[in-house]
């Protein structure tokens, strides 16, 4: 495994600030003028099967692709990702919050005491 940093979260929350608040202003936007209006308007089947589609894209790209390959795959990622949080609902500090309760938790302590 690289020993590389994933460095500073800094340029990257700024930048999904903006997509969330693109996303967020696609809402009302016409479908037939909008990929993002579109994904909203098609359901959350729709959004929930696009997000595993690139999902796997993802992990793809990690087993046998670039770098750059794969940062654009997560990149798609994380667009349809906010896409589908909008279209379910669930705000960005909902998975803060979640992600704040699990600080300081390992992983496989959490894991274990979720609910079968």
């Amino acid at each position: 495994m690289p020993k590389q940093p994933l460095g500073s979260a800094t340029r990257l929350n700024a930048l999904l600030s903006a997509l969330a608040a693109t996303v967020d202003s696609r809402v009302d936007a016409d479908p037939a003028k909008s990929y993002t209006a579109k994904l909203l308007h098609s359901g959350n089947v729709r959004c929930g099967k696009k997000i595993a589609e690139e999902a796997a894209e993802v992990a793809l790209a990690i087993a046998a692709e670039g770098r750059r390959e794969t940062a654009a795959e997560a990149a798609d990622l994380l667009f349809h990702l906010l896409v589908g949080l909008r279209a379910k609902g669930v705000e960005l500090d909902m998975v803060a919050d979640a992600l704040a309760d699990r600080r300081g938790v390992s992983g496989i302590a959490e894991k274990a005491a979720r609910k079968p």
